[in-house]
């Protein structure tokens, strides 16, 4: 089964410029980062291709979470990425740093929400297309609510 996805972007202006993006549930202004000289409203493509990939990695370790039955009262995603302009603006590293929460039934299995945290970002769409172009960590933090 395939599925398309539409994009829509109008762009005004140069480096200095803005533009209007659309894609599905998607609608935000884009412009280059201020700290690679531009004016820094709204989002650029370094956050979106972030956030894409962390989006996609929580979605992935929630639906294989939830597949194991492990009792997840909360699943907090921080991730980094680090982008250089050195050899051509590139995504150098992405770190995912997974949160889980599990409930107090989970204390068996902490070993393996901590192996699914990391199995996650090899089973994720978007790290599976950044492989080989962009080194992708993950460190998991697993704790379980005793309820004290």
């Amino acid at each position: 089964m395939k599925h398309m996805f539409h994009y829509e972007g109008r762009w005004t202006g140069g480096r200095a410029g803005s533009g209007e993006i659309r894609a599905g549930g998607l609608q935000a202004t884009v412009t280059r980062p201020a700290q690679m000289g531009g004016p820094g409203i709204g989002t650029n493509p370094d956050e979106m291709l972030l956030s894409a990939a962390a989006t996609c990695y929580m979605m992935t370790l929630a639906f294989l979470l939830e597949a194991r039955k492990i009792p997840v009262m909360d699943l907090t995603v921080f991730s980094t990425g680090v982008f250089s302009e050195e050899g051509g603006l590139h995504c150098e590293s992405i770190a995912h740093r997974p949160k889980i929460l599990l409930g107090g039934e989970g204390n068996g299995v902490v070993d393996l929400a901590m192996q699914l945290a990391r199995e996650a970002e090899s089973r994720c769409m978007v790290s599976r297309a950044l492989a080989g172009n962009v080194s992708i960590s993950v460190e998991p933090d697993v704790l379980v609510n005793d309820g004290r």
